[in-house]
């Protein structure tokens, strides 16, 4: 009953306000006005239930961690930006070595910053994260410019130079530009060091990282970081909509 009732007073609504809508153009100034007072206060409760609503029922739903796993996958991992909401969720006139959450940072050698970034809510079916990260460049005079991954502390545990490290990163750009990879790895007093440069203009773009290829003492690896490196961004709005990383050992011949 209650819900007939309910269904009923809103039929009601609807029929006053398109009612209202229908002689606008001709009732007097006054009515007029409050016409325009009511719509306001109903207008400022609607747009509430619509934000929160639209905010919730967006794909992909926050809290989801869906990652591909490619066969013989042992670890997969999401960075936090990329996995449920940071705070504070933007930044502008962002200087080198500010974090973006706990697990980014990002460096440049700008003289003056004219970088902003911000969290932003993912609202594509082929997207698997909920979030992604979007970076406004306008001028800069620097060098470099890197955000810089922390890999969790398990990425690291039992790694070998049989492994191969796995990312995959879903990027739009408003103009082309390069972006190469770099995975850190930290063992005792060294750091080894592989690039790869991300094929933005295949479907997928994903890059492995060989660690046959380095010379890393399995017994003492510490740590795990990804410089994400980006050549000439000036005046270009990077959108990086998913950031995930996998390991897996590679096929004995």
């Amino acid at each position: 009953m209650a819900k007939l009732i309910d269904q009923l007073l809103q039929d009601r609504a609807l029929r006053r306000w398109r009612r209202a809508a229908t002689q606008a153009p001709d009732v007097d100034l006054e009515t007029l006005r409050a016409f325009r007072n009511r719509a306001r206060q109903l207008n400022r409760q609607l747009r509430r239930v619509m934000h929160v609503a639209d905010s919730r029922l967006m794909l992909p739903l926050i809290g989801t961690n869906a990652i591909r796993r490619p066969l013989g996958t042992d670890w997969v991992w999401r960075p936090e930006i990329w996995r449920g909401p940071i705070s504070p969720p933007g930044r502008a006139a962002v200087t080198s070595r500010t974090m973006f959450g706990s697990e980014a940072t990002i460096f440049h050698d700008c003289s003056v910053s004219e970088l902003t970034l911000r969290q932003i809510r993912n609202q594509r079916e082929d997207i698997l994260s909920p979030f992604g990260l979007r970076m406004d460049v306008f001028q800069f005079d620097g060098s470099f410019l890197s955000l810089v991954i922390d890999l969790p502390a398990d990425s690291v545990e039992g790694l070998r130079k049989k492994h191969l490290i796995r990312m995959d990163v879903a990027v739009e750009l408003e103009k082309p530009l390069e972006i190469f990879a770099r995975l850190n790895i930290k063992h005792g007093p060294n750091t080894d060091q592989l690039v790869r440069e991300l094929p933005l203009h295949e479907e997928e773009v994903m890059v492995e990282f060989d660690l046959a290829y380095s010379k890393m003492n399995e017994k003492r690896v510490e740590r795990m970081w990804v410089d994400l490196i980006f050549e000439g961004p000036e005046m270009n709005q990077i959108m990086l909509r998913d950031v995930t990383f996998g390991r897996r050992p590679r096929a004995e011949l």
